[in-house]
C-alpha cells in the first residue's frame, strides 16, 4: 500500500505540512516522487513514521528521534517495547491523577473524606515519573538502585507542609546562587549559604546524606549537559560555579 502526502497525513492524523518539514530536515523521506511530482510513502515510510510519532508522545525531541532511528543498532520490536513500557508509566501517572480528581470532586460534595496526604499524592507521583525519563538511568547507575527506590517512597510520604517546604528552598536555593554567582567567589558567604540551603533540599528527598554524595552530585551537575543547562538557563557558568561552592562546602574541593 501507497500513500500520497495527503493520504497518509489524513491516516496518521497530522498536518501534511508536518510531513513536508519532516522531509525537509531529512527525517522522515518519501520512498519516491512519482512522475506528477507527488511524494510517494511505502509500508517502510510508515513504520518509520510510527515510530516517530510515538516517540514525539513521549516528548522527545525530532534531533533525538532522527538520530536514534538513523542508528545502525536501532531495533524496531524493542523500540516499541520501550514506548509500551513508557505508555504505561505514563497511563499510570494519568490514572492517579484522573483518581485524584474523582476523588477531590466526592469529597466537595460530601461523599466521602480526603487526607491533604492524598491530594497532592498526584503531582508528586508526575514530579517522580518526570525525574525517572530524564535522570532514572544515570541516578540508579551512580546510587543504586535501593537508594533511589527510597529516595521515592520519602517523596511520596511527605505532608503537604514538608512538599512546599522543599520547593521554597529550592527557589531560595536558586535565587540565592544567583547572587552569589555575581561575586564570582565560591567561597564566599552567598555561595556556601547557596550550598548549605542546597543541602537541606536534598534531605528531604534523599533516605539519607552524605558530603561524598552530595560533591558527586555536583559533580553530575557540570558532566551532564541535562542539569547544566537547568541552572546555565538564566546565567551561563553557573552550574560550575555551584559545583565548586559544593566541593568547598563539602571539603571535597582538591
Amino acid at each position: 500500500m501507497e500513500y500520497t502526502v495527503q493520504k497518509l497525513a489524513i491516516l496518521a492524523g497530522i498536518s501534511t505540512r508536518t510531513l513536508r518539514y519532516y522531509d525537509e530536515i531529512g527525517i522522515l523521506k518519501p520512498a519516491r516522487i512519482n512522475s506528477s511530482g507527488y511524494r510517494i510513502y511505502s509500508q517502510a515510510e510508515i513504520d518509520r513514521l510510527q515510530q516517530i510519532l510515538f516517540y514525539r508522545e513521549l516528548g522527545v525531541s525530532l534531533e533525538q528521534i532522527k538520530e536514534i532511528l538513523s542508528s545502525p543498532s536501532f531495533n524496531g520490536i524493542a523500540a516499541l517495547k520501550g514506548h509500551r513500557e513508557k505508555l504505561l508509566e505514563k497511563r499510570k501517572q494519568l490514572d492517579l491523577l484522573i483518581a485524584n480528581v474523582d476523588k477531590t470532586i466526592a469529597v466537595t460534595e460530601g461523599r466521602t473524606k480526603m487526607s491533604d496526604k492524598e491530594k497532592f499524592e498526584g503531582f508528586k507521583q508526575k514530579m517522580i515519573d518526570e525525574n525517572e525519563k530524564k535522570y532514572g538511568e544515570e541516578i540508579r547507575e551512580k546510587y543504586g538502585k535501593d537508594s533511589i527506590e527510597k529516595s521515592n517512597a520519602k517523596l511520596m510520604n511527605m505532608t503537604q507542609e514538608e512538599y512546599d517546604s522543599m520547593v521554597n528552598l529550592e527557589n531560595q536555593v536558586k535565587t540565592i546562587l544567583a547572587e552569589a554567582f555575581k561575586t564570582g567567589d565560591p567561597s564566599s558567604d552567598l555561595a556556601q549559604k547557596a550550598a548549605e540551603l542546597h543541602k537541606q533540599w536534598l534531605t528531604y528527598s534523599w533516605a539519607q546524606y552524605s558530603k561524598e554524595a552530595h560533591a558527586g552530585l555536583a559533580q553530575m551537575y557540570v558532566d551532564d549537559e541535562r542539569f547544566t543547562a537547568y541552572y546555565d538557563e538564566k546565567q551561563p557558568g553557573t552550574a560550575v560555579f555551584l559545583r565548586d561552592a559544593i566541593l568547598i562546602y563539602t571539603g571535597m574541593k582538591k
